[in-house]
């Protein structure tokens, strides 16, 4: 039962990196829009006559703002949508149809129930309860990214149940596929009027659970941004940000007379209004920023420091090129696990510890710097350098992020030393360094391959073969799998082909390749489909 509600979980949130993919370029537009048309940056830079409003360059800009909005303003439908094409098992492009009609029906049983059995005053009144125009509907309930979901999930359950049912003769043409959106529009339908009488009691829950967490103040922010990256190696972190960045648990803000909810949504909306950032919102975000920039390539200068000297060389570039990674765009995995796995203390009880402060004080000193999807220094430039530090409050940044970097160096030099951890560049003779891959070791080395599908052989056969998997996935920097026997699945065999790390429960299995696992997966799939 434990085995079965972690897979659930873990697939749920391997659902969640669908629509979050879009918010680095849903936030780019946003961010280059709002930052370069708001007073606060054209009056910093004396840009009114070049960039102000009327002049075409304003023009542009204030289309790549609206453009970016209309995706953080209607995600809560591609949650839906995403997540009944996540949990599908065949017919995929059939679920999502399915969940893009049955949410317009759930909004519309919603909106015409509350229009024909409620009181919509004493709605209104309800506290913790938004009430709004949402998709069109007016005076209705945004269920947000949570409705969403659940919408997403009951489709996906009708779907892997019926796709494949048959009808009597007179209704055949209705079976198989055919029978998913019509089963959805009903689900829909159903689900609207219910959310009708329950979302009010869930909606008030919610909030008061957000106001809760708010009233903690630094300390639960800490203890946010603690839980946060200790979910990281489970893979359960996007289950567990995701309701304080999407839903009224982050927060519920009246912006420009549109009630927003969700702490992500508050600052860009914030941000495309030219208001000043709230951090009481980027408390959420804003303590990424000096570990991912200025921590981690300092624990990185670390590692290779006490890396053995034969194997400096080899170590050298994996280490910038992941530290470079982690600077711009804030993907940490292949450095985290780099020592998760040589010292869990040190990931644990230090590297998450430390985290958690730079969430904490970053929030007691007012920051207000948000972001798309991880804190790297392209986000901090975007949305918090360029918008002015008047708006975000920026500055704190960069002072905490360089003494974190001398933190880094000296906390992980002495664990390193003191414990003789076997960081890369410090494994035993004939162990390759964790974060190197079979493509990065060949492309360093000047060597080819003939080898139609690279490596994914050599990772079938460590996975304890092609009859051994059910299911093979991937995130944003690992393999995720379903395997009959995870006993089978050889770990060592599996770093030889350049895995950082491997997490095993039940019949769950991660494989932490890095930015590059989409295109192992890729391999994966044409390598099994021509064994077919």
């Amino acid at each position: 039962m434990k085995d079965r509600l972690f897979q659930t979980l873990q697939r749920l949130g391997k659902t969640f990196m669908l629509p979050i993919a879009l918010l680095p370029v849903a936030g780019l537009f946003l961010g280059l829009g709002a930052s370069l048309t708001g007073d606060a940056f054209l009056e910093l830079y004396n840009l009114q006559s070049a960039m102000g409003e009327g002049t075409f360059i304003y023009k542009i800009l204030a289309v790549l703002r609206d453009s970016g909005s209309v995706i953080f303003g209607n995600l809560p439908m591609l949650f839906a949508i995403a997540v009944a094409l996540g949990f599908a098992q065949k017919e995929k492009a059939v679920a999502a149809l399915s969940a893009t009609v049955g949410y317009f029906v759930m909004n519309a049983a919603l909106q015409s129930s509350i229009a024909n059995f409620m009181n919509l005053e004493t709605l209104q009144a309800t506290p913790g309860l938004i009430t709004a125009n949402y998709l069109g509907f007016e005076n209705t309930m945004n269920t947000g990214v949570l409705g969403g979901i659940i919408l997403g999930l009951i489709v996906s359950v009708l779907h892997n149940r019926f796709y494949k049912i048959e009808l009597p003769e007179a209704l055949s043409f209705f079976a198989g596929t055919r029978f998913i959106p019509i089963i959805s529009t009903v689900a829909g339908l159903l689900l609207g009027i219910i959310f009708a009488f329950i979302w009010p009691f869930i909606g008030r829950g919610i909030a008061q659970l957000g106001e809760l967490i708010g009233s903690l103040g630094v300390v639960g922010t800490f203890i946010y941004g603690y839980i946060y990256r200790a979910l990281i190696p489970l893979g359960l972190h996007h289950v567990f940000y995701l309701p304080f960045w999407q839903t009224a648990l982050g927060g519920v803000e009246t912006i420009n007379g549109t009630v927003v909810e969700g702490a992500q949504n508050i600052v860009f909306a914030q941000l495309a209004a030219g208001q000043q950032i709230n951090p009481e919102y980027a408390r959420f975000f804003s303590g990424m920023f000096p570990f991912m920039i200025f921590g981690f390539p300092a624990a990185a200068f670390a590692m290779y420091r006490q890396a053995k000297k034969e194997r400096k060389k080899d170590v050298k570039g994996l280490l910038l090129s992941s530290s470079l990674t982690s600077m711009l765009v804030g993907i940490t995995e292949p450095l985290e696990f780099s020592f998760l796995f040589a010292s869990p203390i040190l990931y644990f009880g230090v590297h998450c510890v430390l985290g958690a402060l730079s969430f904490a004080i970053c929030h007691a000193l007012g920051v207000g710097v948000g972001l798309t999807f991880s804190g790297g220094g392209i986000d901090f430039l975007l949305y918090g350098i360029l918008p002015g530090n008047a708006m975000t409050n920026w500055l704190p940044v960069v002072i905490i992020g360089v003494v974190y970097a001398v933190i880094y160096y000296f906390v992980f030099t002495f664990f390193i030393v003191k414990f003789d951890l076997k960081t890369p560049g410090r494994e035993e003779e004939g162990v390759a360094s964790k974060l190197h891959t079979k493509d990065e070791y060949r492309e360093a080395k000047g060597i080819g391959t003939n080898s139609e599908f690279k490596n994914a052989p050599e990772i079938v056969d460590a996975l304890g073969g092609q009859d051994n998997l059910i299911e093979v996935d991937n995130c944003a920097t690992r393999l995720r799998l379903k395997v009959k026997d995870s006993s089978l699945v050889d770990e060592a065999a599996l770093r030889q082909t350049g895995a950082a790390g491997i997490m095993k429960s039940g019949e769950s299995v991660q494989v932490i390749y890095g930015t590059k696992v989409p295109s192992i997966k890729t391999n994966i799939d044409e390598y099994l489909e021509s064994r077919k």
